[in-house]
């Protein structure tokens, strides 16, 4: 697994309600709850997080909520109360692909946004297609949007941390991760301050540094 990349390697400390929740609704796994320590994992290629998989859930007794494979890249989130069993789930996995943490992506903000005073109509396409809280028009919106897709989870639990808003849409698969948030302006001024706070503040290496396998 020498030619793996470590596209996201992030450490939560405790989910928040929002975001456990969401989860819990969207995800196929074992669901999490509030207040346990989480760790997402993002590889190319994606095949190969079958066996990451199966490295941390011998390892330990954490439990994964998130498995997706796709063609170029692959996503695990694994959970437990215990967060020394959630850290020796995320050793595992780097010993088995000969990585370290450092060996990992360090994150980019590729779009931060705020939308004012939503529109009504706007409010409603966006419910449409959410699983999340909906949107109320007049709120703002706060929309993020992250590469590697991992670490906007990361970012959207540390928003909630911060500020009392509206969990919309948490997406942290695929190309790129993107997360919407909803409230009163003041609120998501300082969710959007967090959010993009917890992305710049995760090192690691250079895009240009990588080649996807």
């Amino acid at each position: 697994m020498a030619t793996t990349t470590l596209r996201t390697y992030t450490f939560i400390d405790a989910l928040q309600p929002q975001l456990a929740s969401f989860m819990g609704k969207t995800a196929k796994g074992f669901l999490p709850v509030p207040g346990q320590a989480s760790l997402f994992v993002e590889i190319a290629p994606g095949i190969a997080i079958n066996r990451v998989t199966d490295v941390a859930l011998k390892a330990t007794k954490v439990a994964p909520a998130l498995q997706v494979v796709e063609r170029a890249y692959g996503l695990l989130e694994v959970h437990d109360f215990d967060q020394g069993e959630v850290r020796q789930a995320g050793e595992a996995i780097l010993g088995q692909l000969g990585l370290s943490e450092n060996d990992r992506y360090k994150p980019r903000v590729l779009t931060n946004q705020i939308i004012r005073a939503i529109e009504p109509y706007q409010a409603q396409i966006i419910n449409r297609n959410s699983q999340g809280m909906m949107v109320l028009p007049g709120q703002s919106l706060f929309i993020l949007e992250t590469e590697p897709a991992g670490y906007v989870a990361f970012a959207a639990n540390e928003a909630e941390k911060a500020a009392r808003v509206f969990l919309v849409s948490v997406t942290p698969y695929g190309a790129f991760g993107r997360l919407y948030l909803s409230g009163s302006e003041a609120e998501v001024d300082a969710a959007a301050a967090a959010a993009t706070a917890a992305i710049e503040s995760i090192p690691g290496k250079p895009f240009d540094k990588f080649v996807d396998k």
